[in-house]
């Protein structure tokens, strides 16, 4: 992957009823070139169109490739990656980190009646996961816009060391501080 080509690393924070989503925009050769920070409800339904205000703000004709961290933000507020995709005309690729058996039972115990049933829609619409191999760590891929090799190749240009490609570790440490200070004002 050459040095200059970007992506926009989408992660959240939250300490209430609110999540900090962080945006940042960060070049393959690990340079960071732009920040965006906006927020969605804990446990709501908004966060696809968080992220999409997201990327309205920032604006960047640059960035090619949308990375998220999960695919469900701020306690089973579940993004819509074809949304996203279709929104930015973006290839959008989820990463998670831990293997399991789906988030279905989790929403079906937190949740129940058109809540668990919009968010059961919304999640059983995304893309299966893929498994894709970082060296010594594992990391699992959903992608729209992009054919699963060529995410994968995605993930690792993006993935110096460790288990975490770099657009989504900056988004995460900016959407931590963001919240941090947000809750320090209040």
């Amino acid at each position: 992957m050459k040095p200059g080509v970007r992506a926009l690393g989408v992660a959240e924070s939250f300490t209430d009823d609110r999540s900090t989503i962080a945006g940042a925009v960060v070049r393959a050769d690990r340079v960071t070139d732009g920040f965006a920070f906006t927020d969605c409800t804990v446990g709501g339904t908004d966060a696809t169109d968080a992220v999409l205000e997201l990327t309205d703000f920032l604006d960047r004709e640059d960035v090619q490739y949308l990375l998220v961290s999960g695919i469900a933000l701020a306690w089973f507020n579940v993004l819509d990656l074809t949304r996203i995709h279709e929104g930015t005309d973006r290839p959008v690729v989820s990463v998670t980190y831990e293997a399991s058996d789906g988030l279905e039972p989790a929403l079906r115990e937190a949740f129940e009646g058109p809540a668990l049933e919009t968010r059961l829609a919304t999640y059983r619409a995304q893309p299966a996961r893929e498994r894709v191999s970082l060296g010594d760590d594992t990391v699992f891929v959903r992608n729209v816009g992009l054919p699963d090799a060529e995410a994968a190749e995605v993930v690792r240009g993006f993935t110096p060391g460790g288990g975490r490609p770099e657009p989504l570790r900056v988004a995460r440490l900016a959407a931590r501080a963001a919240d941090q200070f947000r809750a320090a004002a209040d």
